[in-house]
Formats: C-alpha cells, sequence, structure tokens
C-alpha cells in the first residue's frame, strides 16, 4: 500500500434490510444490523490497509471485545441503509470503533459504539496494535464525528444474584472465520431468550455485549439472567446477561460473555 494514499477518515457502506433477516414486524433482527456494522469495519480497515487481508499474512487478526447498539428504529424489509464507521482512538492493545446507521435521506436509525483488540493467532495474546504498518491505524483517528451515545461497558454483574435459564450445544454454524464461536450468534442466543409474545410487547432499544473468553464448537453455553429494571418505570424492562462456557473436557464453568439488554414498550 502506498502510504502516500490516505483515504478518508470515515468510511460508509450500503446494505439492505433482506426480508429473509427480518423478523415478524418485517424489522431487520439486531444479530443482522450487528454483522452489518461488523462487516463495515471489515471493509473499512482491509481498504486502509490494517485490515484481516493484511493482518493475515503476519499472522495476526482483529477479535471484538465489546459491542454496544442503540437504535431509535430498525430498518424495514427492503430497506437500503447505510453504516458510517470510524475510528475514535487507539491504545496499544485496543482501539475503538463508532458507527451511524442511517438512510439515504439522512434519517438516522441508531449508532455503535465498539471496542478491538488485535491477537496474534499462534499464541491468542494481544499484540501491538501500534506496531503494524509503523502505526498506520493513527492517521485515520476521527474524534469530531459525533457519536451521541454512552460507551460500551463491561456490564456489571452481580454474579450471586443471577438465575439460569438457558443451556445451548454450539454447532458448526456457531463458527467464524477465527475459529471461535460467532461474535454475532452470542447475540442471537442471548435475544431468543425472550419469546416472540414478549418481542409484541416490547421494543429493543439498547444492546450491549462484552466478551471475556473465547469459546469453541463443541462447548455447552450456559445463560444466566437478572432483571435490573425499575419498578416504578413500566415502560422500560432492562436485564443483565451472563454466559459460561462448560465442556468435556472442561466441565468447570468459565465466564464468556456478558450483556445488557434494554427494551421499551412497543
Amino acid at each position: 500500500m502506498d502510504e502516500q494514499q490516505i483515504l478518508p477518515k470515515i468510511g460508509t457502506y450500503e446494505f439492505i434490510a433482506e426480508p429473509f433477516h427480518c423478523d415478524f414486524k418485517s424489522e431487520l433482527f439486531m444479530g443482522h444490523l450487528g454483522n452489518s456494522m461488523l462487516n463495515a469495519a471489515d471493509y473499512h480497515s482491509n481498504d486502509r490497509g490494517y485490515g484481516m487481508f493484511y493482518l493475515n499474512t503476519i499472522h495476526k487478526t482483529w477479535v471484538l471485545s465489546r459491542l454496544a447498539i442503540e437504535i431509535d428504529e430498525m430498518p424495514k424489509a427492503y430497506d437500503r441503509f447505510n453504516v458510517d464507521t470510524w475510528v475514535d482512538g487507539v491504545m496499544r492493545y485496543f482501539t475503538s470503533r463508532n458507527f451511524k446507521v442511517s438512510d439515504s435521506s439522512g434519517r438516522v436509525f441508531g449508532y455503535g459504539r465498539s471496542i478491538w483488540a488485535m491477537i496474534d493467532t499462534e499464541s491468542r495474546q494481544p499484540t501491538d496494535i501500534l506496531a503494524v504498518r509503523d502505526g498506520l491505524i493513527t492517521k485515520y483517528i476521527e474524534q469530531e464525528y459525533p457519536c451521541p451515545i454512552k460507551k460500551a461497558s463491561r456490564v456489571p454483574i452481580n454474579i450471586d444474584n443471577v438465575k439460569p435459564v438457558h443451556t445451548i450445544d454450539t454447532y458448526y454454524n456457531d463458527v467464524d472465520v477465527n475459529g471461535h464461536i460467532n461474535s454475532v450468534k452470542y447475540i442471537e442466543h442471548i435475544l431468543d431468550l425472550w419469546d416472540l409474545d414478549w418481542y409484541k410487547k416490547y421494543q429493543l432499544k439498547r444492546y450491549e455485549i462484552a466478551y471475556v473468553a473465547e469459546s469453541h464448537q463443541g462447548d455447552k453455553l450456559h445463560f444466566y439472567l437478572q432483571d435490573i429494571s425499575k419498578e416504578t418505570d413500566g415502560n422500560e424492562k432492562i436485564f443483565n446477561v451472563l454466559v459460561t462456557k462448560t465442556s468435556e473436557k472442561e466441565p468447570k464453568e468459565v465466564e464468556v460473555v456478558r450483556s445488557y439488554v434494554k427494551f421499551v414498550k412497543d
């Protein structure tokens, strides 16, 4: 890559809400919106020379650490929508990336914030982001473009106050290019903790997920739920979710994911 060829800091990528990626209300599933954001991040970083195409040649990769998505409304079936994405901060082992989801008329659906780590694909340990291509990523830091939602958190959970609600097995379709359970699959599995009748009454407003450890095909995932809604506010329902894993080799539960889910009355 010619280092003199510096592209715009903000990338814009168009997607479509395919009808088979939409729910019973003809609204895009949150998992597919998240997937569009992650695809935009991939396109943006590859175009600028520090994405997976290059990293795989030096045995490194990006892994998602935290993601928060806050929406006012979801794209409907067949809607075309744009995802703007940009890096707003870089440290040695982590970088923060933001997202804006809108249509061609300027209507904003929502925003996202994320934290990423770069790891060595052989050791699976964090590696120095600033050492890649002499810190090329720092040329693309954009801190003026607004992203008016709260940052993704680690999701504080009172371990003593969660109840087990579900256990699933993991299979081939759960695994991504990095060889571990796909980031978006966790979102889908967690949002399946509420049934169709729930989604007829409530709209998903904010979703946060923090990835603590990797899990792999064959692991069992165990889901624990904590209702942190305020009794005085009947229009909001808020939950924390803890996900752990077990396997035949490691029967002791290990925490892998924490999630925060906020619903509002539809």
